[in-house]
């Protein structure tokens, strides 16, 4: 059996080729598009560079430590082969998402369903080398060792790059952002994508290095993490079924969600629709190949639990799994939405002006919360009764049972938004435009439902690694009378919310250098507004990268020590605490950060779209201030808070020998 995923991974891999190369094949339009293209593919790359560096420097001295504790050069190996496939999905998805974006404006131009269908296979190419890379790497790592402990150090290389990804991509693309919305939009009064905009490239190339990589290494870390949690569980539970069945299963979903991609098509004619009518059809599509994939996969994971492993409590275990994450993203969907009810309130208290707009902002996040804690809490429940500790295991593993199609989904907002952006700035024709906006506009609803799809299983995958550590500790019962036990719980909750301050006030201090920057280039270089001067993107691009790389580091020994120091002062049962703490303050605090910046952002793009006095009224003024606000907790923030409460439950089963 083991060598069944092993033949599903490679056959996934082919067709992330297969996709590659029918993406290059398409032209890349004009010489400025593609000198759009190129400045964002180059400042995407320096910034990766430049954090590989970083990471090579950490990862070595993480390994020798690893080393020296184990006195073994296999834990060290496999936590560098960990951080290594994970850099390599991560690096790989977004070289070719900036490759799609020039590709995916120009097609706009003649062959409006090439142009989505180009789009979507560059989200393809991360989703499915996130599972394809991240199944065959903990298959070929058990074929050669068979040794969970070793599984634990490829999680744990896995969580690292995440950190680096998710935390430093994400202070750099709302440093761009945020920076260039202040002087570009509210002082200057031009576009989101004007070329004369200096921090516009970074604004593009923050859309990669954080909605792509950085959502990629995210969530390939919940899913190899949510798999080697079942295996660790398993092998205690059932023995050798016990560590076959969630390979079985991952497989199985990367297939399902290979077949349900293949449902996502539009019609020919829709170039000639107006513009509700597109998007409108490119999000059925899109939906419509996420319900086919997860049929799918409930079929087929009844077929492989009933027949060959004969424990029928697994399958509902599953399918809670595998339902709650579909909940979870029509939840995100209905509260971040421009169609609905909530979004187009925040866009109405606009019209009083911007402290409305916030605090309308704050009731629509705290609202969102509620259904997804609901969700979790019932999904909890099932998967417990029927299979205790090892169906929490495996209904982490049905979240993301078809992550495949789930984070192509997702990866392919930030392709639109870039091929938006070319359009805008090549300056190409109006009806051009407005098809990159169609795109786009479906693309702001799949980025908001897959931010909170990754927090959703985030919990689950957090909720397992508490699951297995409890089991590996043989820590039965814990008690809230334990004041050891209480003061961890204090130290978790207040984790997340230090955390927080201290990657949003990463962003406020790059947003400011950014802003200083700008404003100087508009002032000491004339003719940049008249256009006749090109400004210099790549100073700051170049200004954003050196402060986000800087600012992450705190943030990082934060999460990595606090558990290390709670469990050698306090014990074993107060770092459970801790782990109890930060799963749900993180994860009511990620959905509250992500849904409330969500919600924000398309209000502001419901009012751009025309409604309530359009572009350059004082409700959208109002609302500019509600996406500024909302950029770094949707972005930075809340996302990163998936990492923090999975990587101290990793860190804490590592380091468990030293507690007990």
């Amino acid at each position: 059996m083991l060598y069944l995923p092993i033949i599903v991974s490679l056959f996934t891999i082919v067709f992330v080729l297969f996709l590659i190369r029918k993406i290059n094949q398409a032209s890349s339009g004009s010489e400025k598009m593609v000198k759009i293209s190129q400045a964002i593919k180059q400042g995407a790359g320096a910034f990766l560079k430049r954090e590989f560096k970083i990471m090579a420097l950490v990862f070595a001295l993480i390994a020798l430590l690893l080393g020296l504790m184990t006195r073994s050069f296999s834990a060290a190996f496999v936590f560098l082969i960990g951080g290594g496939v994970s850099s390599l999905a991560g690096f790989i998805g977004m070289m070719i998402s900036t490759r799609a974006n020039s590709r995916v404006a120009n097609a706009a131009r003649t062959n409006f369903p090439k142009s989505f269908q180009i789009a979507f296979s560059g989200g393809k190419v991360m989703g499915f080398l996130v599972v394809g890379l991240g199944l065959l790497g903990i298959s070929v790592i058990w074929l050669l060792f068979k040794d969970t402990h070793l599984l634990l150090r490829y999680a744990f290389g896995a969580s690292l790059v995440a950190f680096f990804m998710r935390v430093g991509g994400g202070i750099f693309t709302k440093s761009a952002d945020v920076g260039a919305d202040l002087v570009g939009k509210i002082e200057k009064g031009i576009p989101e994508d004007d070329p004369r905009n200096p921090a516009v490239i970074a604004d593009n190339v923050g859309d990669n290095v954080g909605d792509i990589a950085g959502m990629g290494s995210d969530l390939f870390e919940s899913y190899v993490s949510a798999i080697i949690a079942a295996i660790v569980i398993g092998v205690v539970a059932f023995g050798e079924k016990g560590l076959f069945l969630p390979l079985i299963l991952a497989s199985a979903g990367i297939l399902s969600s290979i077949i349900g991609s293949f449902f996502v098509k539009i019609s020919k004619d829709l170039q000639k629709k107006p513009f509700p009518e597109q998007t409108e059809q490119i999000r059925k599509a899109m939906e419509r190949g996420v319900i086919v994939a997860n049929v799918l996969m409930a079929v087929v994971a009844y077929f492989i639990i009933s027949n060959f492993f004969e424990e029928i409590g697994l399958f509902w275990a599953l399918l809670a799994g595998l339902g709650n994450g579909f909940l979870i993203g029509k939840s995100t969907e209905y509260y971040t939405s421009a169609e609905k009810k909530p979004v187009k309130d925040i866009a109405k208290a606009s019209q009083i002006g911007a402290p409305t707009v916030i605090i309308e902002g704050m009731a629509v996040g705290m609202k969102s919360v509620a259904l997804p804690v609901l969700g979790v809490a019932i999904a909890t429940i099932i998967a417990y009764h029927f299979a205790g500790l090892y169906g929490i295991a495996i209904a982490s593993v049905g979240i993301l049972a078809v992550l495949g199609i789930n984070l192509s989904t997702d990866c392919y907002g930030p392709i639109v938004d870039n091929a938006a952006g070319i359009s805008e700035m090549a300056g190409l024709e109006e009806e051009v435009r407005q098809r990159a906006e169609a795109l786009d506009a479906v693309g702001n609803t799949t980025a908001a439902t897959g931010k909170g799809f990754a927090i959703g299983s985030a919990a689950l995958v957090a909720l397992a690694w508490l699951s297995t550590y409890f089991e590996t500790a043989n820590l039965q019962i814990i008690s809230l009378l334990d004041s050891k036990v209480i003061a961890g719980l204090f130290i978790g909750a207040g984790l997340c919310f230090l955390f927080c301050s201290l990657t949003l006030k990463a962003v406020s201090r790059g947003a400011q250098a950014v802003v200083k920057e700008v404003r100087r280039q508009f002032r000491e270089i004339p003719g940049i507004m008249e256009e006749r001067v090109e400004p210099d993107y790549g100073r700051c691009v170049d200004l954003i990268t050196k402060k986000s790389l800087k600012e992450m580091i705190l943030p990082g020994i934060l999460v990595i020590l606090t558990p290390i120091l709670v469990g050698v002062i306090l014990g074993a049962e107060a770092l459970g605490g801790v782990l109890a703490g930060s799963l749900i303050t993180g994860f009511l605090l990620a959905l509250l950060m992500a849904n409330a910046g969500g919600a924000w952002d398309n209000a502001k793009k419901f009012i751009e779209a025309g409604n309530l006095g359009g572009k350059g009224s004082e409700a959208h003024k109002a609302a500019v201030v509600g996406d500024t606000v909302g950029d770094p907790w949707k972005d930075t923030a809340g996302p990163a808070l998936n990492i923090l409460i999975k990587l101290v439950g990793i860190i804490s089963l590592i380091f468990l020998p030293f507690f007990l």
